[in-house]
């Protein structure tokens, strides 16, 4: 028996509990890992919450990633004790996830730890990590350098936000970061921002068209805030978006697009190949300083999960959250 968290619907009725299962309850897979470590994500919060229709099969163990050690195998790639990390293909959703002392996955869905990073410090990067470095690489895949201006950074204060932000410092941007948290400007500039922008500046309509200022941007937002992001992006900029903290409308004309050549880069971390997934967490263990982490990060127990996503939906938490499952 383990530790797990655990959501159940029947008819109307949504629940989520601190339980412990057995073994034979998890889902066939080639690999079992003993978890040391997940995260609470957006989605994890829309789920345990059920706030949005993010699980579809039940009951289900949220938790979008997780890093641990191999338990056993029949994987060719991974033996026992090995280290891995596994972000997305819909563990937490369809297959059961990391809020949990064990998980049973495909072995092809795991990442071995990189050497940069112990299992506490890959799931302070976790998904909005990952999601971050998707986005930086699709920046410098589209000719975004760090000499032709501004980066603009929404949801600064957010997961993938505050990793974007240090990463893109170290690699010598400017970066501005849109908050709709002002007093939490001082954090986000101690990642590495000269600039902060409140949120409220491109939350409501804007025109088709707007004064070119961004090379580049990194959107967690959606909505308005997207619409007037690429709307003041400069000729031939790149706009890569990740995610919908603010809705999954697109309230945009295609003037920034046919008449300024800007590109909109959609970003996802789900089932990203594992070719990406192994460049991306290759480049953070150089691209971000780990230094930094100790800022953007706090840890909880399993046990705290459940009422830590009511407050990351709150917008009350900054930064990563780091789960230790074994508390």
């Amino acid at each position: 028996m383990f530790k797990s968290i655990l959501i159940n619907k029947t008819d109307s009725d949504y629940q989520v509990k601190l339980t412990e299962i057995d073994e034979s309850s998890l889902p066939e897979g080639d690999v079992t890992v003993d978890i040391q470590y997940s995260s609470l994500n957006y989605k994890d919060a829309l789920a345990i919450t059920g706030k949005s229709p993010v699980v579809r099969r039940f009951p289900m163990i949220p938790g979008i990633d997780f890093a641990g050690t191999v338990a056993s195998s029949s994987h060719p790639d991974f033996d026992t004790g090995m280290s891995v990390i596994l972000n997305g293909w819909g563990v937490g959703e369809v297959h059961m996830g990391g809020f949990s002392q064990k998980a049973q996955v495909k072995g092809d869905w795991l990442v071995p730890l990189p050497s940069a990073f112990d299992s506490r410090q890959a799931m302070a990067i976790g998904t909005a990590g990952y999601t971050a470095m998707l986005c930086v690489l699709a920046l410098e895949k589209n000719g975004v350098t760090p000499d032709q201006g501004e980066i603009l950074v929404t949801g600064a204060t957010g997961g993938v936000g505050s990793v974007a932000v240090a990463i893109l410092s170290k690699l010598g941007y400017q970066i501005v970061g849109l908050t709709g948290r002002p007093e939490e400007s001082d954090y986000v500039m101690s990642l590495g921002a000269a600039e902060i922008l409140n949120r409220s500046e491109l939350s409501e309509p804007g025109r088709p068209l707007a004064k070119e200022r961004w090379a580049g941007v990194v959107d967690v937002v959606g909505s308005h805030v997207l619409a007037n992001a690429c709307a003041s992006t400069r000729y031939g900029g790149v706009v890569t978006a990740c995610g919908l903290a603010g809705g999954m409308d697109f309230p945009a004309s295609v003037a920034p697009f046919i008449l300024r050549g800007v590109s909109l880069i959609g970003v996802d971390s789900v089932m990203c190949s594992k070719n990406i997934r192994l460049e991306a967490w290759e480049r953070l263990g150089q691209d971000l300083d780990l230094t930094k982490l100790g800022n953007i990060v706090h840890e909880i127990g399993l046990s705290k999960t459940i009422e830590a996503a009511d407050d990351l939906l709150a917008g009350k938490i900054r930064g990563r959250v780091v789960i230790d499952v074994n508390q």
